[in-house]
């Protein structure tokens, strides 16, 4: 049980009530373990980072194929100081982000409407799984018809990534609600905005959290293939540069760069789901 301290505002009277000790500790203790269990998930990293460093050292590695990490820190700090590691960066986190935002949020709104009702269902449902066994490489040469080959075609792209699997768990958790909550949600009286706030979309968000953190990570799948064509600038294109020149260091560090950045994103949604689920225990 919560321990409580009832206190009294000595200016005003009013009574405050405030955690004890008890309570602080326990999220003290909690909040240890999280951190405890987030420096176990980098021991794999961390090790395996270290063996590459030692093998890089004892000559195991050729640099030219495989440069050591203290190489890779070395291009970070030379992209760095001169500002343009921060200047592609930011610039393909645009693009992912604005990618991510018109197809995870299309993704969320035909999942609702075509979960919630049956002809939505029937109409459309057969058409966008058509669409999704097309693969996003074989669009490339209409994209570039389309769009041409500026920011539009990079920003479609990953929508078009990110849509599909917001909407199949969109889908998904919108039809595994339990029918007698629905039914409930009419007998109590419950308008249809009502039913989707307090039935329908909380049924449904453990789904479309768990579609928008593949959303996330397949983000930066389409943006590598979208930066491989035609671009002037981003993460993509800096490793694409470092390879004219045989710079294998830079090559790794996009690669590197990629992979916190997916880590990162999907860290975010690990802690929604903490704040926004706190029913369900977070692993």
């Amino acid at each position: 049980m919560t321990q409580v301290e009832i206190l009294q505002d000595s200016a005003t009277g009013a009574i405050i009530a405030r955690p004890g000790p008890g309570s602080r500790r326990q999220a003290a203790r909690t909040r240890f373990g999280h951190w405890r269990l987030e420096a176990v998930r980098w021991l794999v990293p961390l090790g395996l980072l270290a063996l590459w460093q030692l093998a890089s050292v004892l000559g195991w590695l050729n640099p030219r194929v495989l440069p050591a990490p203290s190489s890779v820190v070395g291009a970070f700090w030379e992209l760095a100081r001169d500002g343009r590691l921060l200047e592609h960066f930011l610039i393909s986190l645009r693009r992912a982000g604005t990618g991510v935002l018109i197809g995870g949020g299309l993704g969320f709104l035909l999942g609702m409407l075509t979960g919630t009702f049956r002809a939505a269902h029937l109409l459309l449902d057969t058409s966008l799984q058509m669409l999704r066994t097309i693969p996003n490489l074989a669009l490339i040469p209409l994209v570039i018809l389309w769009f041409g080959i500026g920011e539009s075609a990079k920003v479609f792209l990953i929508a078009l990534a990110t849509f599909f699997p917001v909407y199949l768990n969109t889908l998904h958790g919108v039809r595994s609600i339990d029918p007698r909550l629905l039914e409930m949600a009419g007998v109590y009286g419950l308008s249809p905005a009502e039913t989707f706030r307090r039935v329908t979309l909380p049924g449904a968000l453990p789904g479309v959290l768990v579609g928008l953190r593949y959303a996330l990570g397949i983000s930066w799948l389409a943006l590598v293939v979208s930066e491989s064509f035609g671009a002037s600038s981003g993460i993509g294109f800096l490793a694409m540069d470092a390879r004219e020149f045989f710079r294998t260091d830079i090559i790794v560090l996009a690669i590197m760069i990629y992979a916190l950045i997916g880590k990162a994103a999907d860290s975010l949604v690990r802690h929604l789901e903490r704040r926004l689920l706190p029913w369900q225990v977070a692993q």
